[in-house]
């Protein structure tokens, strides 16, 4: 593998530079209202790293690290989940070749009004299929619950829902307590504990 270029670089240091890009272009110190309602003296434009070219390819490659051997498909709810579940999914492909990847899908917020009325947009999820929840930024946990919940009343099996950041705020207590699996690749402590840039 070719260290000096992103994909070939240990995980410990695929992590340590999406860090360092989050905290560069992503977080924020100020008086913000989240989608939760609730207040806060920073936040994460996760948007900012997510669809960034570097930023990009370091989510879906930590992502992907955190999938159960047996995930079909990465989904999660628009619009904070679409670019990370792409990267996962064009990241597998890269991991897996000539095998199959990880196939992506999206749920919607609400049900399509016309046309096939489908709460997921992507590949057609057979009864059963193994799937992983993925959120950008977690705080109550409702975003990945729902989606979760979706693909759980369509037939998926649910392994698992990960995400990019966790504010410690309540997600993965919500997430244990509905029995799913939970993982983030980081805590908002480690952005809290260095100085804000901005």
């Amino acid at each position: 593998m070719d260290t000096t270029t992103p994909l070939g670089w240990s995980p410990e240091h695929k992590r340590l530079k999406l860090f360092e890009l989050i905290r560069s272009v992503a977080y924020r110190a100020g008086d913000f209202t989240l989608s939760s309602g609730q207040k806060s003296a920073y936040y994460i434009d996760s948007k900012k790293v997510t669809l960034h070219p570097l930023g990009a390819i370091l989510a879906g490659a930590l992502l992907y690290e955190l999938l159960p051997a047996q995930t079909e498909s990465v989904g999660g709810l628009t619009l904070g989940a679409d670019p990370l579940v792409t990267a996962i999914a064009m990241f597998s492909t890269l991991k897996r070749y000539p095998e199959r990847g990880v196939a992506a899908f999206i749920v919607r917020k609400e049900p399509k009004k016309h046309g096939s009325q489908q709460w997921i947009e992507g590949p057609d999820l057979s009864a059963g299929a193994s799937v992983v929840i993925v959120d950008d930024v977690v705080t109550t946990g409702a975003s990945g619950l729902k989606a979760a919940e979706i693909a759980g009343g369509l037939g998926c099996k649910v392994l698992k829902i990960i995400a990019l950041v966790d504010r410690d705020q309540g997600g993965p207590e919500l997430y244990r307590e509905r029995g799913y699996a939970y993982e983030a690749v980081y805590s908002i402590s480690e952005f809290l504990s260095e100085p804000a840039t901005r």
